[in-house]
């Protein structure tokens, strides 16, 4: 069995705590268990099959003067779409990229063929 990659494996398993969290997981009983004042931690099986121990810790952000906290949050939401959004249009671009390079090498080598 081919091993799967590290990232695919690791957003699986975020998916999967973040599903949890929201409540899209209700059948499953995924064992929160105090780690520290600012984490809990599970155990959960990957897509390779091997245990995982995943982390869910809390962040709170200081008090600002200059913005509310739902502006603070909504500009962080804006600021990760906004990336987002720029590495799609980045992947994109070289996607483009590639295939016109692959159709080059491919045209060179039907060339030194003839």
């Amino acid at each position: 069995m081919a091993k799967i990659s590290k990232n695919v494996v690791d957003a699986d398993l975020r998916a999967r705590i973040f599903d949890d969290l929201i409540g899209n997981y209700s059948n499953i009983d995924f064992n929160y268990e105090k780690v520290n004042d600012r984490q809990y931690g599970t155990i959960l099986v990957d897509k390779n099959g091997v245990e995982r121990y995943c982390r869910v810790g809390v962040i709170v952000a200081e008090e600002r003067e200059d913005m509310t906290a739902r502006e603070l949050m909504a500009k962080e939401i804006a600021d990760y779409t906004t990336k987002q959004a720029k590495k799609a249009a980045q992947a994109a671009e070289n996607a483009k990229k590639a295939e016109a390079d692959k159709a080059r090498r491919e045209a060179k080598a039907k060339e030194k063929e003839a």
